[in-house]
Formats: C-alpha cells, structure tokens, sequence
C-alpha cells in the first residue's frame, strides 16, 4: 500500500458513471466526494502552516529568510473528474487516490536559486512528511523554458475519526522562475495551447533572460554573504534574571524591533 493510500477495510464507494442513480444515491456520492476533497484541503493547510513556521523562524532567528510568499490552489471537483476522464482511470475514490496526485498544490517562491535547495531539504527533513517523488525542472528545464522544483509529498492529516496520509505536491521556484511560469500560463490559456510560433520563441528566450537574472542575482547574493552572520549561542542556560528583573520594574520588552507601536 502507498503511504498516501487509505486501508482498502474502510471502503471506498465507486462514483459511478451516473446511469440508474436516484436523487438519494447522487447526494450520498456528493457527499463522499466532498469529504474525499476536504482531506486535500487541510493537507495544504498543514504544509503551509508547516512553511509559514519555517518563516516565522527565520525571521525571529536569522537575518535572511529564503520564503518570499507561499501559494497553493486545490483542484476544482470538475478538474478532477476531468483528468480521470482523460487518462482513463478508474472513476472512484481509489483509483483517484492512488493516480492523481497533484489535487493539492503548496507553491514556495524564494529570492535565490540556492534557496530552493534549503526549502527542500528543511521541508524533506521533518519527521512526518514523505517525499514519494521528485521532479528537478531547474537542473533539466522543460524543452519550453520552465523551471521549477516539484516534490510530490505525502503528509498525515488528523480527522475526527480517523487519520489519513495525504499526497501535496509543493513547488519551490525563484521569483524570476515564477513570474515567467505565469506569464506562460496566461499566454496558453489565451491560445487554447495553440501558442502561435513567434511567441513560443519569445517565452524561450525570456525564460533564457530569467535564467540569466536568477544566476545574476545568486552572484550578488553571495557577495553579499548574509549568511555569514554568527550563530547565536544555546541559550538553554542563559541566566534571564536581568530579564526579570527589567519585567518587573515595569519596563516593556518587546520581542522584535517591529513589535513596538509606530
């Protein structure tokens, strides 16, 4: 069984082509399909609390956080019954479980290409995500110019009567990959997919340009060095009396220079 797959003992009802249902029926199948759904959603919700730690953290402990903004989407009902239409799967819960496995969508965009590998590895890291698949797009970019890094992960989503392992599919890009991979949507939804043949050239080489700028920038980056700062020193034993002392005069301590009222 895939980590992702829920035990066969708890039955899943087949979603039926629809002939010979009644009213009764249909409702019972739309409420199965919702609920099989709102399992996707809460595993966005738990990977993007996972990443917005992640952020939070590196605010309060470094000088530079790589999470620029975090994204995500979940697949339309209609989207996923239409992929399982036209790949031919099995139309019922298991089969769309086990094949479909980007209904839940997690985007990280970061400033740097080497933020990309330290989002990956800090999210393949924790103990209860599983990283079942791994797609390098920026390594070996797509023959139209799109760069990305895909994990398909599985994650445990806790529900009220039951625990189930959840596939998401997390794509950690630079700003400069994720604003050609939107400008490349936008022009094939406008076309149909029939993009005419000057444009395809033109988003070529505009993902060659973006590409040059993301190397650019990391150059930069590195100058710089902001990583360079000292880490702080364990402070399981530091002496916080003076804090206290402080505290009880009175006096406001605030946890970040941002905290203060303006």
């Amino acid at each position: 069984m895939k980590p992702w797959q829920r035990d066969p003992s708890t039955g899943d009802s087949p979603l039926g082509n629809g002939e010979g249902v009644g009213f009764d029926d249909l409702r019972v199948l739309r409420e199965q399909f919702v609920d099989f759904m709102l399992g996707y959603k809460f595993a966005i919700d738990e990977v993007t609390t996972k990443i917005n730690i992640l952020r939070e953290d590196f605010n309060n402990t470094h000088e530079y956080n790589p999470i620029e903004h975090v994204g995500s989407r979940l697949k339309s009902p209609e989207s996923v019954l239409e992929k399982v239409r036209r790949k031919n799967y099995a139309m019922n819960l298991a089969a769309i479980r086990d094949n479909v496995l980007d209904i839940a969508g997690v985007r990280v965009v970061c400033s740097f290409i080497s933020d990309i590998g330290t989002i990956r590895d800090m999210l393949a890291g924790q103990e209860d995500i599983t990283v079942l698949e791994e797609r390098d797009y920026i390594t070996h970019r797509k023959p139209n110019g799109y760069q990305s890094m895909h994990l398909i992960v599985s994650i445990p989503v806790f529900r009220s009567d039951r625990t189930e392992r959840i596939p998401v599919e997390i794509q950690i890009r630079t700003i400069a990959m994720d604003f050609w991979a939107s400008l490349e949507h936008k022009i094939y939804y406008k076309y149909r997919g029939e993009v005419p043949p000057n444009l395809r050239t033109d988003l070529a080489q505009a993902a060659e340009v973006a590409t040059q700028l993301d190397e650019k920038m990391e150059a930069l980056h590195r100058q710089v060095d902001r990583s360079a700062r000292p880490k702080k020193p364990t402070t399981d034993a530091l002496d916080l009396s003076i804090l206290y002392n402080n505290l009880t005069a009175g006096h406001p301590v605030y946890l970040r220079p941002t905290d203060p009222p303006t």
